[in-house]
């Protein structure tokens, strides 16, 4: 069960008392009562919330998962949303069976990141926070930007092509994963994208991957 709702443009969550209610009635809603998993955009230690770049500064240093557990009377796993998308994609999806470097980048309010070697994450990446052109780089290339700013297919693929320039750069990766709402236009701006060395393919589970990688923690819990 993914926290971070499903939208185009992912607003801002309530602070974090409205949070764990509204799991909790998405919990009753379905009569679930077994391990629940749960999505953050941000830093997730164990079950800690070190970071909150893009939602409210009140979880920063909370334990989430005894928050959420404590709320809703059931097992519950926290971990970063790009993680889990990009553990459901390399298990189901885009990179199934893919060794060396590979990155999932998700693009939606900001850019989160899910960067594995050989199959194995290395967890908490959040290089959507990298410098960009002097900004961080969700702050020059998300897809909210592009709404904002009123950019066209063009403009914002370019955009993200130096984003990925840099981080080919820096991580020599040999396959990008587009995922977040926007991969589902895909045909829309990959094609435009050029000079980059790496495959670059859109996320199979679409913006499903981090309710699937979710799904998975609470699982092996």
């Amino acid at each position: 069960m993914s926290h971070r709702p499903k939208t185009r443009n992912t607003p801002p969550p309530p602070p974090r008392g409205g949070g764990p209610d509204g799991v909790a009635e998405v919990v009753r809603h379905f009569r679930w009562s077994g391990p629940v998993g749960i999505t953050f955009p941000g830093v997730v230690t164990g079950s800690v919330i070190r970071t909150a770049a893009n939602v409210d500064k009140s979880w920063i240093d909370t334990d989430g998962g005894k928050l959420l557990g404590d709320k809703l009377g059931l097992p519950v796993t926290v971990l970063n949303d790009a993680d889990a998308a990009g553990v459901a994609e390399m298990t189901f999806g885009a990179g199934s069976g893919r060794k060396g470097v590979v990155m999932l980048l998700t693009f939606g309010t900001g850019i989160g990141s899910a960067l594995f070697v050989d199959g194995r994450l290395v967890p908490n990446t959040e290089l959507g926070h990298l410098e960009l052109n002097g900004h961080e780089a969700e702050k020059h290339a998300s897809t909210k930007v592009k709404d904002d700013e009123g950019l066209s297919w063009e403009h914002w693929a370019r955009r993200v092509q130096k984003y990925l320039e840099h981080l080919e750069m820096l991580f020599s990766p040999e396959l990008f994963i587009i995922g977040g709402g926007v991969s589902r236009k895909a045909e829309k701006f990959l094609p435009l994208i050029k000079h980059v060395r790496a495959e670059i393919v859109p996320a199979q589970l679409q913006n499903n991957a981090g309710i699937v990688g979710a799904a998975m923690a609470a699982a092996r819990r």
